[in-house]
C-alpha cells in the first residue's frame, strides 16, 4: 500500500519530470527556444497545479466531485498554458 508521502512524493515528481524533460528538449531541439523566463513560469504553473490536485485528492469529498474538481483545475492550467503560449 502506497503512503501518503508516496503519494505526494509521486504526484510531485510528474511536473518536476515533465520540466526536466522541457530543459532537454529545449537543447537537443532545434525548433525549441525557452527562456530562462519560461522555464520559470512553466515550472511555477505546473507545481501550483500539482499543488491544488494533491489538496483536492487529500480532501473528504466525494471520489466523483474530486474527479470534477481536478478536471477544473487542468481545464484551468490548460487555458492559462495556451494563452501564454500565444
Amino acid at each position: 500500500m502506497i503512503l501518503d508521502k508516496e503519494k505526494t512524493a509521486i504526484i510531485f515528481a510528474i511536473p518536476a519530470l515533465l520540466i526536466i524533460t522541457a530543459f532537454f528538449g529545449n537543447l537537443f531541439l532545434e525548433g525549441w527556444n525557452w527562456s530562462p523566463f519560461d522555464f520559470l513560469i512553466a515550472g511555477i504553473l505546473l507545481f501550483v497545479t500539482t499543488f491544488f490536485i494533491n489538496l483536492v485528492i487529500r480532501s473528504q469529498k466525494a471520489l466523483r466531485s474530486k474527479f470534477m474538481i481536478c478536471f477544473v483545475i487542468l481545464l484551468v492550467l490548460a487555458m492559462v498554458w495556451i494563452e501564454l503560449a500565444v
